[in-house]
């Protein structure tokens, strides 16, 4: 009798729960219709539920009376940040369902470590980490998926014209390391606006970012020994 009343229990609370993050999605839809909620948790912390909107977390109550923004929950036992851990679980990305098609593709070596990497044409830390990073890998396949960012006002023509390009990543290594960029029109089908829905979903905002197969993303134009410890 006491096992089949804590199955009610679980399975009631696991209701009212779901009951609870509906309810919340459709406030937070109608406060701040320009908002990506990815998804949205119950905490064991009384009621404070985590909304996560790609690369950030932020907490509110059921009724989204308040907001916690850039707040950190730790374990007062363990002094852990539990943020953090959450972060890294919610931003792993499943690499082998990335849409490879729509990206530059290079194999170096063996090929064996596999990483993608959003980039911007016109990003001064793309080109930083193209040169002082990218270059140095070896036994690598390198996904270059070109994401212009909209603070760039030209950097969606020119991912266009390195796309339509006869050979793609001479291209856009002509561009990244010589600033040369190819000579067409860059009126071909293109897969930019792709990437740009992509890059939206999985919440990434920033170049370049890169991710290992592992599903780890990394930001931000690391050294190639930082890189290396990553990929491997």
């Amino acid at each position: 009798m006491i096992r089949i009343i804590l199955i009610f229990f679980l399975i009631f609370s696991n209701l009212i729960a779901n009951a609870g993050e509906k309810e919340l999605r459709e406030i937070i839809k109608k406060t701040y219709p320009e908002l990506t909620v990815m998804s949205i948790q119950k905490t064991n912390y009384n009621d404070l539920y985590e909304i996560f909107i790609g690369g950030q977390i932020i907490y509110s109550d059921e009724n989204f009376n308040f907001l916690i923004v850039e707040g950190r929950l730790v374990d007062p036992k363990t002094k852990a940040d539990l943020t953090s851990a959450r972060l890294k679980e919610l931003n792993k990305i499943d690499f082998d369902s990335l849409p490879f098609r729509n990206a530059i593709k290079e194999i170096r070596g063996d090929g064996r470590s596999r990483i993608a990497v959003f980039s911007d044409v016109d990003c001064p830390f793309c080109r930083k980490l193209e040169k002082e990073t990218i270059s140095k890998l070896k036994d690598v396949t390198i996904y270059t998926f070109l994401y212009p960012l909209a603070i760039h006002p030209d950097a969606k023509k020119k991912s266009k014209k390195i796309w339509c390009a006869e050979n793609k990543l001479t291209a856009w290594n002509n561009y990244m390391i010589n600033n040369d960029l190819p000579k067409n029109d860059g009126s071909c089908d293109t897969p930019i606006e792709e990437n740009l829905k992509l890059a939206r979903k999985l919440g990434i905002s920033s170049t370049p970012t890169i991710i290992v197969s592992s599903g780890r993303r990394i930001e931000g134009a690391l050294p190639y020994e930082d890189i290396k410890k990553y990929i491997q």
